[in-house]
Protein backbone atom coordinates (compact mmCIF):
# COMPACT_ATOMS: atom_id res chain seq x y z
CA UNK A 1 0.00 0.00 0.00
CA UNK A 2 2.80 2.41 0.89
CA UNK A 3 4.51 1.71 -2.46
CA UNK A 4 1.27 2.52 -4.27
CA UNK A 5 0.92 5.77 -2.35
CA UNK A 6 4.52 6.69 -3.13
CA UNK A 7 3.83 6.29 -6.84
CA UNK A 8 0.56 8.19 -6.62
CA UNK A 9 2.30 11.08 -4.83
CA UNK A 10 5.01 11.18 -7.48
CA UNK A 11 2.33 11.00 -10.16
CA UNK A 12 0.41 13.92 -8.69
CA UNK A 13 3.62 15.96 -8.58
CA UNK A 14 4.39 15.31 -12.23
CA UNK A 15 0.72 15.70 -13.09
CA UNK A 16 0.66 19.17 -11.55
CA UNK A 17 3.38 20.28 -13.94
CA UNK A 18 1.66 18.63 -16.91
CA UNK A 19 -1.53 20.40 -15.87
CA UNK A 20 0.16 23.80 -15.82
CA UNK A 21 1.77 23.20 -19.22
CA UNK A 22 -1.54 21.95 -20.60
CA UNK A 23 -3.20 25.06 -19.19
CA UNK A 24 -0.71 27.17 -21.14
CA UNK A 25 -1.66 25.31 -24.33
CA UNK A 26 -5.37 25.81 -23.60
CA UNK A 27 -4.97 29.56 -23.07
CA UNK A 28 -3.35 29.94 -26.48
CA UNK A 29 -5.86 27.67 -28.18
CA UNK A 30 -8.86 29.47 -26.69
CA UNK A 31 -7.64 32.77 -28.08
CA UNK A 32 -6.15 31.83 -31.44
CA UNK A 33 -7.53 28.37 -32.21
CA UNK A 34 -4.07 26.87 -32.64
CA UNK A 35 -1.79 24.62 -30.59
CA UNK A 36 1.50 26.27 -29.74
CA UNK A 37 4.00 23.53 -30.57
CA UNK A 38 6.80 25.83 -29.43
CA UNK A 39 5.41 25.97 -25.88
CA UNK A 40 7.93 23.45 -24.59
CA UNK A 41 10.91 25.29 -26.05
CA UNK A 42 9.63 28.61 -24.71
CA UNK A 43 9.64 26.95 -21.29
CA UNK A 44 13.08 25.49 -21.99
CA UNK A 45 14.57 28.89 -22.82
CA UNK A 46 13.18 30.55 -19.69
CA UNK A 47 14.26 27.58 -17.55
CA UNK A 48 17.80 27.92 -18.88
CA UNK A 49 17.58 31.62 -18.02
CA UNK A 50 16.59 30.79 -14.43
CA UNK A 51 19.46 28.27 -14.19
CA UNK A 52 21.94 30.84 -15.56
CA UNK A 53 20.86 33.37 -12.94
CA UNK A 54 21.48 30.82 -10.18
CA UNK A 55 25.05 30.37 -11.43
CA UNK A 56 25.53 34.10 -10.76
CA UNK A 57 24.49 33.64 -7.14
CA UNK A 58 20.84 34.61 -7.60
CA UNK A 59 18.36 32.71 -5.36
CA UNK A 60 16.26 30.20 -7.26
CA UNK A 61 13.06 32.00 -6.23
CA UNK A 62 14.31 35.15 -7.94
CA UNK A 63 15.25 33.02 -10.94
CA UNK A 64 11.69 31.67 -11.05
CA UNK A 65 10.21 35.16 -11.03
CA UNK A 66 12.67 36.30 -13.69
CA UNK A 67 11.83 33.28 -15.84
CA UNK A 68 8.10 34.00 -15.50
CA UNK A 69 8.63 37.65 -16.46
CA UNK A 70 10.79 36.61 -19.42
CA UNK A 71 8.15 34.08 -20.46
CA UNK A 72 5.48 36.79 -20.32
CA UNK A 73 7.52 39.13 -22.51
CA UNK A 74 8.66 36.39 -24.88
CA UNK A 75 5.18 34.96 -25.35
CA UNK A 76 3.69 38.39 -26.00
CA UNK A 77 6.48 39.23 -28.43
CA UNK A 78 6.02 35.97 -30.33
CA UNK A 79 2.31 36.65 -30.81
CA UNK A 80 2.85 40.24 -31.90
CA UNK A 81 5.84 39.77 -34.20
CA UNK A 82 5.49 36.21 -35.53
CA UNK A 83 1.98 34.85 -35.12
CA UNK A 84 -0.21 37.88 -35.84
CA UNK A 85 1.24 38.64 -39.29
CA UNK A 86 0.50 35.10 -40.54
CA UNK A 87 -2.62 34.21 -38.56
CA UNK A 88 -5.01 35.71 -41.12
CA UNK A 89 -3.58 33.59 -43.94
CA UNK A 90 -4.30 30.08 -42.71
CA UNK A 91 -3.72 27.72 -39.80
CA UNK A 92 -0.92 25.95 -41.63
CA UNK A 93 1.14 29.15 -41.67
CA UNK A 94 0.81 29.44 -37.88
CA UNK A 95 1.80 25.79 -37.48
CA UNK A 96 4.91 26.30 -39.59
CA UNK A 97 5.88 29.39 -37.58
CA UNK A 98 5.48 27.46 -34.30
CA UNK A 99 7.60 24.58 -35.57
CA UNK A 100 10.25 27.00 -36.81
CA UNK A 101 10.23 28.74 -33.43
CA UNK A 102 10.60 25.33 -31.75
CA UNK A 103 13.77 24.64 -33.74
CA UNK A 104 15.15 28.17 -33.34
CA UNK A 105 14.74 28.30 -29.57
CA UNK A 106 16.28 24.86 -29.10
CA UNK A 107 19.26 25.86 -31.22
CA UNK A 108 19.56 29.18 -29.37
CA UNK A 109 19.66 27.39 -26.00
CA UNK A 110 22.45 25.15 -27.32
CA UNK A 111 24.34 28.16 -28.66
CA UNK A 112 24.09 30.18 -25.45
CA UNK A 113 24.48 27.43 -22.85
CA UNK A 114 25.88 24.46 -24.88
CA UNK A 115 24.39 20.97 -24.92
CA UNK A 116 25.84 19.67 -21.65
CA UNK A 117 23.37 18.64 -18.96
CA UNK A 118 22.89 21.22 -16.21
CA UNK A 119 21.96 20.61 -12.58
CA UNK A 120 18.93 22.74 -11.76
CA UNK A 121 18.51 23.65 -8.07
CA UNK A 122 15.14 22.93 -6.54
CA UNK A 123 12.94 25.67 -5.16
CA UNK A 124 11.92 23.50 -2.22
CA UNK A 125 13.95 21.27 0.16
CA UNK A 126 14.71 18.04 -1.67
CA UNK A 127 16.87 15.98 0.68
CA UNK A 128 15.88 12.37 1.26
CA UNK A 129 15.05 13.21 4.88
CA UNK A 130 12.71 16.08 3.96
CA UNK A 131 9.36 14.35 3.85
CA UNK A 132 6.06 13.86 5.66
CA UNK A 133 4.85 10.34 6.41
CA UNK A 134 1.37 9.63 5.04
CA UNK A 135 -0.05 6.12 5.39
CA UNK A 136 3.42 4.60 5.45
CA UNK A 137 4.40 6.48 2.28
CA UNK A 138 6.70 9.47 1.95
CA UNK A 139 5.42 12.80 0.70
CA UNK A 140 8.55 14.85 0.07
CA UNK A 141 8.60 18.58 0.69
CA UNK A 142 9.61 19.38 -2.88
CA UNK A 143 6.57 17.50 -4.20
CA UNK A 144 4.28 19.18 -1.67
CA UNK A 145 5.73 22.55 -2.61
CA UNK A 146 5.02 21.88 -6.29
CA UNK A 147 1.42 21.01 -5.40
CA UNK A 148 0.93 24.25 -3.48
CA UNK A 149 2.61 26.46 -6.10
CA UNK A 150 0.58 24.92 -8.92
CA UNK A 151 -2.57 25.37 -6.83
CA UNK A 152 -1.72 29.07 -6.55
CA UNK A 153 -1.18 29.34 -10.33
CA UNK A 154 -4.50 27.60 -11.08
CA UNK A 155 -6.31 29.81 -8.56
CA UNK A 156 -4.82 32.95 -10.11
CA UNK A 157 -5.90 31.78 -13.57
CA UNK A 158 -9.42 31.14 -12.26
CA UNK A 159 -9.58 34.63 -10.77
CA UNK A 160 -8.21 36.13 -13.99
CA UNK A 161 -10.79 34.43 -16.21
CA UNK A 162 -13.80 34.81 -13.93
CA UNK A 163 -13.25 37.87 -11.75
CA UNK A 164 -11.54 40.47 -13.93
CA UNK A 165 -12.53 42.60 -16.91
CA UNK A 166 -9.49 41.36 -18.81
CA UNK A 167 -10.56 37.78 -18.19
CA UNK A 168 -14.02 38.63 -19.51
CA UNK A 169 -12.41 40.03 -22.66
CA UNK A 170 -10.27 36.90 -23.03
CA UNK A 171 -13.36 34.70 -22.80
CA UNK A 172 -15.17 36.91 -25.29
CA UNK A 173 -12.32 36.66 -27.79
CA UNK A 174 -12.13 32.90 -27.27
CA UNK A 175 -15.86 32.60 -27.94
CA UNK A 176 -16.06 34.87 -31.00
CA UNK A 177 -13.21 37.21 -31.85
CA UNK A 178 -15.15 39.12 -34.50
CA UNK A 179 -18.11 39.83 -32.22
CA UNK A 180 -15.74 40.83 -29.43
CA UNK A 181 -13.98 43.29 -31.73
CA UNK A 182 -17.33 44.79 -32.77
CA UNK A 183 -18.13 45.23 -29.07
CA UNK A 184 -15.04 47.33 -28.52
CA UNK A 185 -12.65 44.65 -27.24
CA UNK A 186 -9.08 45.20 -28.43
CA UNK A 187 -8.59 41.64 -29.62
CA UNK A 188 -4.95 42.15 -30.60
CA UNK A 189 -3.97 43.19 -27.09
CA UNK A 190 -6.02 40.39 -25.55
CA UNK A 191 -4.38 37.76 -27.74
CA UNK A 192 -0.92 39.17 -27.04
CA UNK A 193 -1.61 39.06 -23.31
CA UNK A 194 -2.92 35.49 -23.60
CA UNK A 195 0.28 34.34 -25.30
CA UNK A 196 2.27 36.19 -22.66
CA UNK A 197 0.42 34.50 -19.79
CA UNK A 198 0.94 31.18 -21.53
CA UNK A 199 4.67 31.83 -21.72
CA UNK A 200 4.82 32.83 -18.05
CA UNK A 201 3.07 29.77 -16.67
CA UNK A 202 5.08 27.57 -19.05
CA UNK A 203 8.22 29.04 -17.49
CA UNK A 204 6.91 28.19 -14.02
CA UNK A 205 6.25 24.63 -15.14
CA UNK A 206 9.76 24.32 -16.57
CA UNK A 207 11.49 25.54 -13.42
CA UNK A 208 9.35 23.23 -11.27
CA UNK A 209 9.75 20.02 -13.27
CA UNK A 210 13.43 20.24 -14.20
CA UNK A 211 14.87 19.40 -10.74
CA UNK A 212 12.55 16.36 -10.66
CA UNK A 213 13.45 15.16 -14.18
CA UNK A 214 15.89 12.21 -14.44
CA UNK A 215 18.00 14.06 -17.02
CA UNK A 216 17.87 17.42 -15.21
CA UNK A 217 18.22 20.37 -17.63
CA UNK A 218 19.18 19.56 -21.23
CA UNK A 219 18.10 20.42 -24.74
CA UNK A 220 15.64 17.50 -24.79
CA UNK A 221 14.16 18.03 -21.32
CA UNK A 222 10.93 19.75 -22.36
CA UNK A 223 9.99 17.69 -25.40
CA UNK A 224 8.54 14.72 -23.43
CA UNK A 225 6.76 17.16 -21.13
CA UNK A 226 5.19 18.85 -24.17
CA UNK A 227 3.92 15.44 -25.33
CA UNK A 228 2.33 14.71 -21.95
CA UNK A 229 0.88 18.23 -21.72
CA UNK A 230 -0.54 17.99 -25.24
CA UNK A 231 -2.15 14.67 -24.38
CA UNK A 232 -3.63 16.23 -21.23
CA UNK A 233 -4.93 19.27 -23.11
CA UNK A 234 -6.55 17.11 -25.78
CA UNK A 235 -7.95 14.63 -23.28
CA UNK A 236 -9.42 17.34 -21.08
CA UNK A 237 -10.56 19.54 -23.96
CA UNK A 238 -8.53 22.19 -25.75
CA UNK A 239 -10.94 24.94 -24.71
CA UNK A 240 -11.33 23.82 -21.09
CA UNK A 241 -8.89 25.04 -18.40
CA UNK A 242 -10.57 22.70 -15.89
CA UNK A 243 -10.15 19.80 -18.28
CA UNK A 244 -6.45 20.57 -18.68
CA UNK A 245 -5.90 20.44 -14.91
CA UNK A 246 -7.93 17.27 -14.35
CA UNK A 247 -6.41 15.44 -17.32
CA UNK A 248 -2.88 16.56 -16.40
CA UNK A 249 -3.21 15.13 -12.90
CA UNK A 250 -4.73 11.90 -14.22
CA UNK A 251 -1.98 11.51 -16.81
CA UNK A 252 0.74 12.10 -14.24
CA UNK A 253 -0.62 9.41 -11.93
CA UNK A 254 -1.14 7.00 -14.83
CA UNK A 255 2.43 7.60 -16.00
CA UNK A 256 3.92 6.72 -12.62
CA UNK A 257 1.76 3.61 -12.30
CA UNK A 258 2.78 2.46 -15.78
CA UNK A 259 6.47 3.06 -15.05
CA UNK A 260 6.16 1.35 -11.67
CA UNK A 261 4.23 -1.75 -12.69
CA UNK A 262 4.93 -2.15 -16.41
CA UNK A 263 8.24 -0.29 -16.61
CA UNK A 264 10.18 -3.38 -17.63
CA UNK A 265 8.79 -2.99 -21.17
CA UNK A 266 10.92 0.06 -21.74
CA UNK A 267 11.47 3.70 -20.80
CA UNK A 268 9.53 4.91 -23.85
CA UNK A 269 6.29 3.23 -22.75
CA UNK A 270 4.86 6.31 -20.95
CA UNK A 271 5.50 8.50 -24.03
CA UNK A 272 3.93 5.85 -26.22
CA UNK A 273 0.89 5.82 -23.93
CA UNK A 274 0.65 9.62 -24.16
CA UNK A 275 0.77 9.51 -27.96
CA UNK A 276 -1.86 6.76 -27.92
CA UNK A 277 -4.11 9.00 -25.82
CA UNK A 278 -3.66 11.83 -28.33
CA UNK A 279 -4.62 9.64 -31.28
CA UNK A 280 -7.55 8.02 -29.44
CA UNK A 281 -9.00 11.35 -28.34
CA UNK A 282 -8.69 12.82 -31.84
CA UNK A 283 -10.51 9.81 -33.30
CA UNK A 284 -13.13 9.06 -30.64
CA UNK A 285 -13.80 12.35 -28.86
CA UNK A 286 -12.16 15.34 -30.58
CA UNK A 287 -13.65 17.79 -28.05
CA UNK A 288 -12.13 15.96 -25.07
CA UNK A 289 -13.86 15.18 -21.78
CA UNK A 290 -14.68 18.78 -20.86
CA UNK A 291 -14.45 20.44 -24.27
CA UNK A 292 -17.32 22.45 -25.70
CA UNK A 293 -19.17 20.99 -28.62
CA UNK A 294 -19.61 23.42 -31.49
CA UNK A 295 -22.63 23.30 -33.75
CA UNK A 296 -22.31 24.54 -37.32
CA UNK A 297 -25.21 25.42 -39.59
CA UNK A 298 -25.02 23.84 -43.01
Amino acid sequence: MSLLLDRVFDGVTNGCVYAVMALALVIVFRGSGTINFAQGELALFTTYLAWWLTTLGTPIWVGLLAAAAAGLALGAGVERLLIRPVRRRNDMAVLIVCLGLFTALNALCGLLWNSETKVMPSIFPNDLDDYVGVGGARLYYDGLGVWLLVLVVVALMFLLFNRTKLGLHMRAVASNAESAALSGVKTGRVLMFGWGVSGAIGAVAGVLITPLAPTQLGLQTMFPILIYASAAALFGGLDSPLGAVVAGLALGVAQQLIMGYVGFIGDTLPQTAALTIIVAVLVLRPNGLFGTRQLERV
